[in-house]
């Protein structure tokens, strides 16, 4: 990592993808945040092994990095995303932010503009009890949890994901490719996280 990485504002897209569903959200948060005019780092975590961790490689094979707990400690805003299992975030995001007990210590990520993200391979499979178990250990953080208005004009006409609590897409179990308005939703919340954040650190 250069430099001007290290000390330019960010906003950390952290994520786990198991079929690729998540991350293209993901792509299009991206694109929403840098519409808005901050930086977007993608990062992901890595799938929890039923042997121990050392069997795991040490970078993925493709997609974005690991994320490091610095990474997330030094985000000016946060998009967090999971698929869902059984409505709730998956097992291994659940991993990450369960050693992040520092930061809730030292408060680094207090103050700082969160929001959510998931996919679902059902139109009914509990995209809103992830997002919102995915809100838990943010708001222990005491980050600010933004969610997407009904000024998102999409957020009324959507027939497949989108909710007041974050972005969601119903994948469908093929997988299927994100809606328009999946993607207008993805790439709304990706603005209002990056404005908001611009907003906050102007003030400081």
């Amino acid at each position: 990592m250069s430099q001007t990485e290290q000390s330019e504002a960010y906003i950390l897209i952290l994520y786990y993808s198991r079929n690729g569903a998540t991350a293209r959200m993901a792509a299009e948060l991206a694109r929403g945040v840098e519409s808005s005019g901050m930086v977007a780092r993608q990062r992901t975590v890595p799938r929890v092994s039923p042997d121990t961790e050392a069997s795991l490689p040490p970078v993925p094979n493709e997609g974005a990095p690991y994320c490091t707990a610095e990474e997330l400690r030094n985000c000016a805003g946060l998009l967090l995303g999971s698929p869902t299992r059984f409505g709730n975030m998956a097992a291994p995001l659940r991993h990450f932010l369960d050693q992040t007990g520092d930061m809730w210590l030292d408060g680094s990520l207090a103050g700082k503009p969160a929001a959510v993200f998931t996919s679902t391979g059902s139109l009914h499979g509990g995209q809103e009890s992830t997002l919102i178990s995915m809100m838990l250990p943010l708001l222990h953080h005491g980050m600010l949890i933004a969610g997407i208005p009904y000024s998102e004009a999409d957020l009324t006409h959507t027939k497949s994901g989108g909710t007041p609590y974050g972005a969601s897409h119903w994948a469908g179990r093929s997988g299927g490719e994100l809606s328009a308005e999946e993607q207008s939703l993805c790439r709304a919340l990706g603005a209002r996280i990056g404005t908001l954040a611009s907003q906050l650190r102007s003030r400081m």
